[in-house]
């Protein structure tokens, strides 16, 4: 029955995206929304010559846990060294489901916990020493919001939840994939704070793939800049060729003023600056499942007056 219903859901989302691809996108954009600024931490890892700054962000693609005792699903993106002048620091993000942040301004206590299984998780997961202090910074995020979002979308890799004592739980984009994720298996990176029991949540659960997934290809395009008699830009044109995509739903695209990235996980990823500012709000995809190419038009932003 559940696979059934996936299927019709299938269906009906790559009727959309052919029939009215720009309410398909904006649909997609509502239901994932994007990562945003929580919280700021500035710590130290042992051998580093700068900080390191955690920021913990709000991400509607995150799943919520299911209960106080599951695993608390995490989304994190590339450990990033920059330089600003002549200060060097290290910046990685962490992101959890609103949800999970709200209890915390609920609760202080939780967020006091959050904190620390998300200090040692940075610790697993980048193969680090941090020391046992830090500070919570009064801005909640360090750097650029779009900088933010891109490594979060860079770093999203869909894949289940397996635990032997919980059951399979699906992200917003398994859902569709319902049938075959039945066959997927892949162990989770669980962290548990010392001294602490598990009917307190002090599992995080990472949403990435413990094994080494194969490198997405970056697939051939064409990018053209369509300009008026004035040769004034109107538009931008992006023709994506994707072979091994059979459905739209498998598509993931990002798009920003200034750049977009286009993802079919495991399978595929492009990054590209584009040539003039766009409005985003505005562009539009379509997939063509004869060909397996996916077309994205944005419209180019006019200026401020």
């Amino acid at each position: 029955m559940a696979l059934a219903l996936a299927s019709q859901l299938w269906a009906l989302l790559d009727e959309m995206a052919e029939s009215d691809p720009r309410a398909y996108w904006r649909l997609q954009r509502r239901l994932q929304g994007r990562p945003e600024p929580h919280l700021s931490l500035r710590g130290r890892a042992q051998g580093a010559s700068g900080p390191l700054f955690i920021n913990i962000c709000s991400w509607k693609r995150v799943p919520a846990p299911q209960g106080p005792s599951d695993p608390t699903p995490v989304s994190t993106g590339r450990l990033e060294e920059v330089t600003e002048g002549e200060a060097l620091y290290s910046i990685i993000d962490v992101a959890f489901n609103p949800d999970v942040l709200q209890r915390g301004e609920e609760n202080p206590e939780h967020t006091e916990h959050l904190i620390r299984l998300t200090l040692k998780f940075v610790e697993e997961r980048c193969n680090l020493v941090l020391s046992d202090s830090y500070t919570m910074e009064s801005f909640r995020l360090k750097g650029s919001l779009e900088a933010m979002q891109q490594r979060l979308a860079g770093g999203w890799m869909p894949a289940p939840f397996l635990s032997q004592h919980t059951k399979k739980e699906l992200t917003l984009d398994q859902v569709l994939h319902a049938a075959e994720a039945e066959d997927a298996g892949n162990a989770p990176v669980l962290l548990r704070e010392e001294g602490t029991a598990q009917s307190k949540a002090c599992l995080i659960e990472e949403i990435a793939s413990c094994e080494m997934p194969e490198k997405p290809s970056t697939p051939a395009y064409e990018l053209t800049t369509v300009r008026d008699a004035n040769k004034n830009p109107l538009r931008i044109e992006l023709r994506v060729e994707l072979p091994r995509a059979g459905s739209v739903a498998e598509c993931d695209l990002s798009i920003s003023k200034d750049d977009l990235i286009i993802e079919v996980p495991g399978k595929y990823k492009l990054q590209l600056d584009l040539p003039e500012p766009v409005d985003e709000e505005a562009a539009t995809a379509t997939f063509n499942k004869g060909k397996r190419v996916l077309v994205v038009t944005a419209p180019v932003a006019r200026p401020d007056p």
